[in-house]
């Protein structure tokens, strides 16, 4: 394991506590231009996390030197534990939303279980099936985006298809859980044992409501706000996650924490890059100018 610390951010921690972790593959993404940056549900939600002032760590697997030199513009606001591998998961990603394709050019394999884990928040963030089974230490508040274990990729050409999580894979514990409605036909199975388990389950539609199901109740819309001049959407989701995790852990309830995380996302996709996602100013700042236009208004972040 090579473990890297540099400019932890946020408030006074217990040695070795995390306000936020995330468990998952940092990917080299291959953009339609052939330009190369760090992807991954892991990267884009700890840094949400980080921005939002708390203390942020991904647990990854991957060439070390690789994912360095990838995330050396945000290591002032991340810290990182890298399991070695011979290659960094690299996929080549092209369109948006529901046209976003991707294909699988390289794997870094599964991240090794039994890692120690000391976190307010846990936030199990896969993209290529590479979860642990199981790992050790203190958790408070249990997250996933089950994205990774929604997809398959065959064949000589590495094309990413859609999948059926096994039930379960689920984690015991499991406090919330956030889907993208595309996912929703093939995770059925697998949101209706986390809901059946108590877990929060929220399912995102793009500019379309956000959809939040709990057991025995009906369920829950969260309206999205137009956003003008979007810039690009990829990691909207995974900013959406962390922003709705950290606000359910605060004890907002999941409409509201909704809410914040839509803000979230809509700062994301108004700006190209990981460095649009915004910190708690700029999302309450969006929230504030959602209020004053009401549901129906077109308003930017």
């Amino acid at each position: 394991m090579i473990n890297r610390a540099r400019g932890a951010v946020g408030k006074a921690h217990p040695e070795g506590r995390f306000d936020y972790t995330t468990i998952g593959h940092v990917t080299v993404d291959v953009m339609s231009d052939g330009s190369r940056r760090p992807g991954g549900s892991a990267f884009y939600s700890a840094l949400q996390a980080a921005r939002l002032g708390g203390r942020a760590l991904i647990l990854t697997r991957g060439a070390p030197q690789e994912i360095e030199e990838l995330m050396e513009p945000y290591r002032a606001e991340l810290e990182l534990q890298i399991q070695p591998a011979a290659q960094t998961t690299t996929l080549e990603t092209s369109g948006s939303d529901a046209e976003r394709s991707q294909r699988v050019l390289a794997w870094a394999g599964a991240i090794a279980e039994d890692a120690a884990i000391d976190t307010a928040i846990l936030h199990l963030a896969p993209v290529a099936r590479e979860l642990p089974r199981r790992w050790r230490g203190s958790v408070g508040f249990l997250g996933l985006t089950p994205q990774g274990l929604a997809r398959t990729w065959t064949g000589a050409d590495g094309e990413i298809l859609p999948a059926a999580p096994d039930p379960d894979e689920l984690p015991p514990g499991l406090r919330a859980m956030v889907l993208s409605v595309h996912e929703r036909d093939a995770c059925a199975a697998l949101i209706s044992r986390a809901r059946s388990a108590g877990t929060v389950v929220a399912i995102t539609a793009g500019g379309g409501d956000t959809t939040i199901l709990r057991e025995g109740e009906r369920p829950l819309t969260a309206a999205v706000a137009p956003v003008e001049q979007m810039s690009e959407d990829v990691g909207a989701g995974d900013v959406f996650s962390a922003a709705f995790f950290v606000a359910l852990a605060e004890g907002q309830s999941a409409v509201r924490a909704a809410d914040f995380a839509n803000a979230a996302a809509a700062v994301r996709i108004a700006g190209p890059g990981a460095q649009a996602i915004g910190d708690r100013a700029a999302i309450e700042a969006r929230l504030r100018a959602v209020a004053v236009a009401g549901p129906q208004g077109a308003v930017g972040p």
